[in-house]
C-alpha cells in the first residue's frame, strides 16, 4: 500500500529561520496541529490539506534541484509517515530540516535529519506541553528554537537554556521575539516585542544564544503564504 499525508502545502522559496537562513529550500507543509500558541501565524495549515502520495512528494521536492528541503507544518511528527518521507529525501541526498514543536517525540527520526525543535514558552499559551524528555535525543546538528513574548518569556528561557546547557548539545539556541503579523495587528494580546530589547537583554547576559528574525517576511509582505 502507498504511503500517503495530508498536506498543506509546498513551495520553493527562501529559507527564512535556523542558521540555515538565506538559502534556497523547497517546504513541505503537513496539516494539523495539536497545540494553539497564540503568536501562530500558520492557523490555515490546521485543518486545510489534501492527500498526497510519499512518491509524489518526493518526485516534486526533486524537481526544484534544490539540495535542501524543510518538513514543517502545523506539527509533522502527528502523522507518522512522515518518517518514510523524510527517510526517502535524506536518501535522494537531500539536507533535511525538521521543523517540530517541543511536544512530539523527535526519537524515531532518522538519524539524517536536523531537527530544529521549537521549546514553548509560558506566552505562548502551551508550555505545559513540551515533552523534555526530546533533549536527551537532540545531537550537535540538531537546533532549539525558543520564540519569547516578553520579559518573563526571556527569564523562563535564560533558565532554561542555563539549567539544560542547551548551547552545548545543539548547533545553535535560536532566539526568536514575537512580532506582530502586520502592523498594527497584535497577537496574542500583544503588540509584539521589539528586537531591540530583546539584544539587549542577551547583551546583558551574554546569553550563548544566536537571534533569528523571519527573513521571508521582511522580503514579502508578512501574510503572504508560500514563501
Amino acid at each position: 500500500m502507498t504511503a500517503t499525508l495530508m498536506i498543506n502545502e509546498v513551495f520553493h522559496s527562501i529559507q527564512g529561520e535556523s542558521t540555515w537562513s538565506g538559502l534556497p529550500c523547497v517546504f513541505v507543509r503537513l496539516m494539523g496541529c495539536h497545540l494553539r500558541c497564540g503568536y501562530c501565524d500558520t492557523e490555515y495549515a490546521f485543518h486545510k490539506g489534501k492527500r498526497r502520495t510519499i512518491d509524489g512528494l518526493v518526485a516534486e521536492v526533486e524537481s526544484h534541484a534544490t539540495p535542501l528541503v524543510e518538513v514543517t507544518g502545523g506539527e509533522p511528527l502527528l502523522q507518522p509517515d512522515v518518517h518514510e518521507l523524510m527517510r526517502r529525501l535524506c536518501d535522494a541526498g537531500k539536507t533535511v530540516l525538521l521543523e517540530t514543536s517541543g511536544a512530539c517525540d523527535i526519537s524515531p527520526c532518522d538519524p539524517r535529519v536536523i531537527r530544529i525543535m521549537d521549546l514553548k514558552t509560558p506566552g505562548s499559551g502551551e508550555a505545559g506541553r513540551n515533552l523534555w524528555s526530546n533533549l536527551d535525543h537532540l545531537t550537535p546538528r540538531d537546533e532549539v528554537k525558543i520564540v519569547v513574548c516578553d520579559r518573563t518569556d526571556y527569564e523562563w528561557a535564560k533558565d532554561v537554556i542555563t539549567k539544560h546547557r542547551l548551547h552545548e548539545r545543539v548547533r545553535a539556541v535560536l532566539l526568536a521575539a514575537v512580532a506582530p503579523v502586520a502592523p498594527g495587528l497584535e497577537i496574542a494580546g500583544s503588540p509584539g516585542l521589539a528586537l531591540r530589547d530583546l539584544a539587549e537583554w542577551v547583551l546583558a547576559d551574554h546569553l550563548p544564544v544566536r537571534m533569528q528574525t523571519q527573513l521571508h517576511k521582511l522580503i514579502w509582505d508578512p501574510l503572504t503564504r508560500g514563501v
